[in-house]
């Protein structure tokens, strides 16, 4: 079986500058303009939004299309957290045949086996031969927009 190339090596994941940014607590249409002065909500920290266990959270970049039905595309930020327990239906990042990959976890009795997000792409069965391990669970995606 061929390796699944789908994410680069863990990225590096510290807070250098604790930064923390106003954030409003009204929603804003993608529309019309809305004046939402009076709705300052308390300052948005991005430490706290996306971790929940720092010491067992990292990062990584995506690459690939397989996750794009799930909004996960080539270049998006995969924050991952090991202190959660992988469960059917989980977005996880795992090694599989010494290749990191991003893909949704199944289990169906004794069967396990890995799913993209995108039909060009089969599913991928685990067994006792496979060398697979499950590094953590995605709990979020970022992606940067061009300026």
């Amino acid at each position: 079986m061929p390796p699944l190339p789908e994410t680069t090596a863990p990225l590096p994941c510290e807070a250098r500058i604790h930064h923390r940014i106003p954030v409003y607590q009204c929603p804003v249409p993608a529309g019309f303009p809305s004046p939402a002065e009076d709705y300052l909500d308390r300052p948005l920290d991005f430490n706290e939004l996306l971790i929940a266990h720092p010491a067992a959270t990292f990062a990584v970049r995506v690459s690939g299309e397989s996750m794009i039905g799930l909004g996960i595309f080539p270049g998006d930020i995969a924050v991952i957290d090991r202190a959660l327990t992988a469960q059917n239906g989980s977005v996880i990042l795992a090694v599989l045949e010494g290749a990191f990959t991003i893909k949704i976890l199944r289990r169906k009795g004794d069967r396990v086996w890995l799913e993209a997000a995108n039909p060009a792409f089969k599913p991928v069965e685990i067994n006792e031969a496979s060398q697979f391990e499950i590094w953590g669970v995605v709990r979020h995606t970022i992606r940067m927009l061009a300026a």
